[in-house]
């Protein structure tokens, strides 16, 4: 009788540590200066939720008002006025738009390129009513969802890394006379990265951390490697940042605090 009491006590010990320490559906791993975060099965998608907050704050506070389990960095934004660049739906409403920063609409160059600026490609956490399934998709934000589907929460980044990079297209990149006259968010040149892909059905994430910084060609041909379906960037260099359990921190700023940002995936 004892020896069955002991086997049940250690059989509950270690039922009961695997789910303390164990996270069987975030599966972390870093490997030459990139965290590799997998979101596995399809129970972890209703779970997924993207916010934008008020004022600029950072990933390690939005990680500890929100209590998720994973937080990094999402959407592009203003630094001048703390305005959005980027489309954020929180809870199939509209959170952000980034046809209300002023900056954005006056600017005569971005102005010229609206269109493309608005369209650029977004992560999306969709729900159909009909079999209520949840699924994730990378896609242009313009583009609809299937019928009787909704956008339950999305942040738009940009831009596409794979299978395609959509540079010009995006308006990340423009050129005259084949040469480069403008490049926003560093994206020619090697720095740290937040970039979430598709592969099976999983998000995979990757946090490119200033070890092993790298521009957005290199990205494509990691995700070329890494099997991705499609992969998209959201704001990267000093931007880039993560909290997993308040275990893992990863931050691009040597103050160790991080930069404040505008919007945020959270994983609960």
């Amino acid at each position: 009788m004892k020896k069955i009491f002991l086997s049940l006590l250690i059989l509950f010990s270690l039922t009961t540590s695997a789910y303390a320490f164990g996270d069987p559906r975030i599966d972390v791993k870093y490997e030459n200066g990139i965290y590799h975060i997998i979101l596995k099965g399809e129970k972890i998608r209703e779970r997924v939720k993207f916010v934008s907050s008020e004022h600029l704050i950072t990933t390690r506070e939005m990680h500890q008002r929100a209590g998720a389990r994973l937080t990094l960095n999402a959407g592009f934004f203003d630094p001048k006025n703390e305005k959005t660049i980027s489309y954020v739906i929180t809870d199939r409403q509209t959170a952000d738009d980034p046809l209300f920063n002023e900056n954005l609409m006056r600017d005569p160059v971005l102005r010229q390129n609206l269109e493309k600026i608005i369209n650029r490609t977004e992560f999306r956490v969709v729900q159909c009513d009909d079999d209520n399934s949840w699924r994730y998709e990378i896609t242009p934000h313009n583009s609809s969802v299937d019928f009787a589907c909704h956008i339950e929460n999305s942040a738009q980044g940009g831009p596409l890394v794979y299978p395609d990079l959509k540079l010009e297209e995006e308006f990340f990149v423009q050129k005259k006379d084949g040469k480069v006259i403008r490049e926003s968010a560093s994206v020619l040149h090697k720095t740290s990265r937040t970039i979430i892909g598709l592969k099976d059905g999983d998000a995979h994430i990757l946090i490119i951390t200033d070890e092993n910084p790298m521009d957005l060609y290199d990205v494509h041909e990691l995700c070329k490697k890494l099997g991705f379906d499609r992969a998209m960037a959201f704001d990267g260099g000093s931007s880039t940042s993560m909290n997993y359990k308040n275990k893992i921190e990863v931050t691009s700023r040597g103050d160790g605090a991080g930069r404040s940002v505008k919007s945020f995936m959270l994983v609960y």
